[in-house]
Parts: structure tokens; sequence; C-alpha cells
């Protein structure tokens, strides 16, 4: 099967993902669509979803994780009020496509992924690129040696934030993520001050699942 896209083919499909499903959702900071405009999603997947990267889906990339879909990677980013002088902690990096468009964006990102086929597509795919480590550790820990950062990005939904990687934002850092509530799933973001963290929904959306970071079930009588 040949799983390779032409220059021409994939520049078409980035300017028809921006018009189609950037544009159309309120992704509207210019730096993110700048970026997204010009990444190459193709390379950050799965050689058996090159193919379908630009599509508005979730793209399998096999032991039960996904990539997000472009429109839920580009909202979280614009609902980010990134800065150039911005540290970003990035969860659920997988290929690295969202680590590659902050890239542009922001002063260093540090992106944490757990699959080890992933991390090996983020490596090889931003070989090179000074300002981002790829750390291969587990989703719900973070990267504390990096702390503190401005901004946590977890690209997927989640039930919960843990402490672990709040602690790990500055006072007055940003935050957003996806958010698994009664089984509806939508997009949030927030600040950490002082007197405490918390997040406020902005959209409803279909976004991937993250693993580990399910509340803990109650009691049942």
């Amino acid at each position: 099967m040949n799983t390779s896209i032409d220059g021409t083919t994939t520049q078409t499909m980035r300017h028809a993902m921006v018009a189609s499903q950037l544009r159309t959702n309120a992704v509207n900071d210019q730096r993110v669509i700048a970026a997204m405009m010009s990444v190459p999603r193709e390379i950050f997947v799965p050689e058996a979803s090159r193919l379908l990267a630009y599509r508005d889906t979730a793209l399998p990339a096999g032991r039960g994780r996904a990539i997000n879909l472009p429109m839920v990677t580009g909202r979280l980013l614009t609902e980010a009020y990134l800065t150039a002088d911005d540290r970003v902690l990035l969860i659920g990096a997988a290929g690295g496509y969202a680590a590659a468009l902050l890239a542009s964006i922001v002063a260093s990102v540090v992106a944490v992924e757990e699959d080890a086929e992933l991390v090996a597509i983020a490596r090889d795919a931003l070989a090179g690129t000074p300002n981002v480590e790829i750390v291969e550790g587990s989703l719900t820990e973070g990267y504390a040696a990096g702390a503190p950062y401005d901004v946590l990005i977890v690209d997927g939904a989640i039930e919960q934030v843990p402490d672990l990687l709040v602690n790990q934002v500055r006072t007055d850092g940003r935050v957003v993520t996806g958010l698994v509530e009664k089984g509806v799933i939508r997009l949030a973001s927030g600040r950490k001050t002082d007197g405490g963290f918390g997040l406020t929904p902005f959209m409803d959306s279909d976004c991937v699942i993250l693993p580990g970071f399910e509340k803990p079930s109650g009691f049942t009588f």
C-alpha cells in the first residue's frame, strides 16, 4: 500500500483543512493558523494513517491511542493565548504535531508521550528543532525537571488534571485541555492562582481520550 502524498497535494489539503476545519471553528490566532498551514501533518502520524492526515477526524495510532483532530488541537492552542516567551508543557504529544506547531510560536516546548512508537515518530519528525524536547514518560506525571511552565496543554480529553501536573505550572500560568464529564467531552481552559486552580469549558467537541486520567471510582452501597 502506497501511503505517500506528493507535496502539491499536501499543500492543497492543508489549505482545505484551514478553510473548512479551523476558520469555521474559531481557530483565529493567526500564528496558529500560519503554523497549521505550513507544518506537514502527515509526517507526524503513523505511516498507515498518512493519507488521512488532513481529515476532520481522530487518527488511529494503535495500542489504544489516537491522534487528535486538527480542529481540536488548533482550538486548544488558540485558547492558551500563547506568547513568544512561553515555556510550554505538552501532555499527549503523540507523533509530535502539536509540538511542531508550538515550536514556531513559543520559546520552548517539553512534549511528553508514553507510547514508544509515537515517541519514535516525534523524535524523527522533530529532529533538528532546538526548542522542543521530547520526553518519553507517564502522561500523568509530566516532566517536573523542567518546571515551572507558563502553559500546560493537554492535547486530549481527561477526567481530571492531576495535582502533579498543576504543580508544574507557575502561578498565573494557563491550562487548556479536553474534559470528560459524565460521558460528555468539552474543551476547557483555566489559570492557576495562589488560591487554587479551576477550568471553564468553552466548547463541546469530539476529542481523543488519553489513558490514565480517570477519576477514582466512588464507593457504592
